[in-house]
């Protein structure tokens, strides 16, 4: 039986305990929110003119500007053509490295490293790699290969950049992939193998199914990963050539600190916020459905 004032005294302490968290939630992630939401109403900069209410302006100049356009189909691009890759290599390798064999555990480490290289470290080798006078095109001439400039193309920069954040990006899904794999229970494989099921049907049967919630979770946070892509983009190409490898994430930056329209690059940050928040509410669809 419950002592007399509990009833006042429980709720009471368990928001004691919130509070710290409800403050640092409400400081450093609801109040930016709401401060960029309003910030996507005005113009004008922090330095010199200040800012001023202008409405919906800045998100119709969005809608009718060509550049704005042409960054969100590269955005899309880019995203689909890295998490798709990005989840059926490490899939494949996690699947390769469950077993027991020689060399297992230096393969794992080989792949993870990747992952936990600093961004800036990658992307100035992929530079220094795919650069006209670079290794690539020198192994290319001895095969009689013509020099490409691979940095320098609207054709081949984003292909450049989709690798070097599928290569970034495969080992961490790879340990997330080989956690969920070692949660499966043997015994199922066991009994599907005494009912004669090949490997090709203990993968899709067992392995898939039991992956459900890793693969929900990897999608989600490879596909956020891909959108917040900046680093790479700065380094390596710079959005150029033509605009080609320009994302959403460098084009605000571009609109915020090269212009100095802070309006105009928050509206463009809360559609990235708005995609942002359509995956996540699709992930709890898929988690529920």
């Amino acid at each position: 039986m419950k002592q007399n004032g509990s009833w006042f005294t429980e709720p009471l302490s368990a928001w004691l305990f919130l509070t710290p968290a409800l403050l640092l939630l409400g400081v450093f992630v609801l109040w930016p929110i709401a401060y960029l939401g309003y910030l996507s109403f005005t113009a004008g900069n922090f330095t010199l003119t200040g800012t001023h209410w202008i409405g919906f302006r800045n998100y119709w100049r969005l809608l009718n500007s060509p550049d704005f356009w042409q960054v969100l189909g590269n955005t899309v691009y880019f995203t689909l053509a890295t998490v798709l890759p990005s989840l059926v290599i490490p899939l494949g390798l996690a699947v390769l490295l469950n077993r027991t064999f020689g060399l297992r555990d230096l393969l794992r480490t080989a792949y993870f490293i990747p992952s936990i290289t600093s961004i800036v470290a990658v992307g100035l080798g992929f530079r220094w790699l795919f650069q006209t006078t670079g290794p690539v095109n020198a192994v290319l001439s001895w095969a009689g290969i013509e020099p490409i400039p691979w940095l320098g193309s609207a054709t081949w920069a984003m292909p450049i950049l989709i690798l070097l954040t599928i290569w970034k990006q495969i080992g961490f899904n790879l340990v997330v992939y080989l956690a969920g794999l070692q949660a499966i229970p043997t015994s199922r494989y066991e009994a599907a193998m005494l009912d004669g099921a090949n490997a090709w049907q203990r993968f899709w049967h067992i392995t898939l199914p039991g992956l459900r919630p890793t693969l929900i979770f990897v999608t989600v946070t490879t596909a956020i990963f891909t959108l917040r892509s900046f680093e790479q983009v700065y380094i390596v190409t710079g959005g150029g050539p033509l605009n080609s490898t320009n994302v959403l994430v460098y084009y605000i930056y571009e609109q915020a600190f090269g212009q100095l329209d802070f309006g105009y690059a928050a509206a463009a940050a809360t559609v990235l916020l708005a995609v942002t928040l359509l995956l996540v509410y699709l992930q709890l669809q898929w988690e529920e459905s």
